[in-house]
């Protein structure tokens, strides 16, 4: 168990040594820089101050000599400070944090409550009209792009019917947690139908493929129940490709998110990298790209410990061997 963790530590933080560079790379080459935008904001501001300023955030050293220098104070604890916001970047992504993992979480929590029964249902019908329903709904689900269910949403329930609002994380002067509830609502649905889809149709896929197991046969041979069947041996084997597939879409839940907060103005870490690139906030980017990275290197190792309480056949030393 030590050893794999270890191991597994070391591979994300080459990981996140890996992008960070890539990341910074890509940010410092954008056209225009912090002190470039500053400059046209104040026309009393001369080149003259424009290359003082420069030398003086080393915006005017190499890249590479750049990027050692920003390492050597992250790795400190120190992420430089956020040109949007005038404060430390960490500050700054911390209440995002938990605002972004309030949305994730519930969409994703939704998501598999309805995935799981759903898929499962499907595929002891398969090929019935609910079969077929099920498949279509998956589908309209997969192929409708984010933003444009965002937009549909806010017309719809806010706009012509005036039932929840808008945007935003609370009503100014309210704030109570009905307030908040209702603004979460929407977002919320609209992450939830964006993933539902996927996770209905591999739970669906795996089950399929389980029911059509030897030890199915035998249990069913045995005299069990479809229902004892399904609960006791079924469903916990059907789940485990499943583990991998909730794994690998943190990730895509986290870009989900960036467009989703972006439409509903909810403060949380999509929209912040969104608006710290559109102000060339290198820090403050960096910093939330690399968390979006964490995250996913997370999801990766709770689904190799999902699969260890999922399959007693599975072991982390059996991990080890195949790292």
């Amino acid at each position: 168990m030590f050893r794999y963790t270890a191991e597994r530590i070391f591979q994300s933080l080459l990981v996140l040594l890996v992008l960070s560079f890539a990341v910074y790379g890509l940010i410092g080459l954008m056209p225009g820089d912090p002190i470039d935008l500053m400059i046209r904001g104040d026309p009393n501001l001369s080149q003259a101050d424009a290359k003082r300023l420069k030398a003086i955030h080393g915006l005017d050293r190499p890249l590479v000599e750049r990027y050692g220098a920003w390492l050597f104070n992250a790795v400190q604890g120190d992420f430089g400070y956020s040109r949007n916001h005038s404060q430390p970047a960490l500050d700054v992504i911390s209440d995002r944090i938990i605002n972004t993992g309030l949305l994730l979480g519930l969409s994703l929590v939704l998501s598999l409550a309805i995935a799981i029964p759903v898929g499962t249902y499907a595929a002891l019908h398969p090929y019935s009209k609910t079969d077929y329903a099920v498949n279509l709904a998956c589908f309209a689900g997969i192929s409708v792009p984010p933003f444009w269910l965002a937009l549909l949403f806010i017309i719809l329930f806010a706009v012509v019917l005036g039932w929840l609002p808008a945007g935003g994380m609370a009503t100014v002067g309210d704030g109570g947690f009905l307030d908040r509830v209702e603004h979460l609502v929407l977002p919320v649905v609209t992450l939830t139908i964006a993933s539902v889809g996927d996770f209905t149709r591999f739970m669906r896929a795996s089950m399929l493929q389980t029911l059509r197991q030897d030890f199915i046969r035998t249990a069913r041979a045995k005299g069990l129940s479809m229902t004892r069947v399904v609960t006791g041996h079924a469903l916990r084997n059907a789940l485990l490709p499943l583990v991998t597939i909730i794994a690998l879409s943190f990730g895509r839940l986290f870009s989900g998110a960036l467009i989703t907060e972006t439409m509903f103005a909810w403060q949380g870490m999509g929209k912040m990298i969104y608006d710290a690139i559109l102000g060339n906030d290198y820090n403050l980017a960096l910093i939330g790209l690399m968390f979006a990275t964490a995250l996913t290197l997370i999801g990766n190792f709770l689904a190799d410990l999902g699969y260890v309480w999922l399959d007693p056949r599975v072991s982390l030393s059996d991990r080890e061997r195949t790292v």
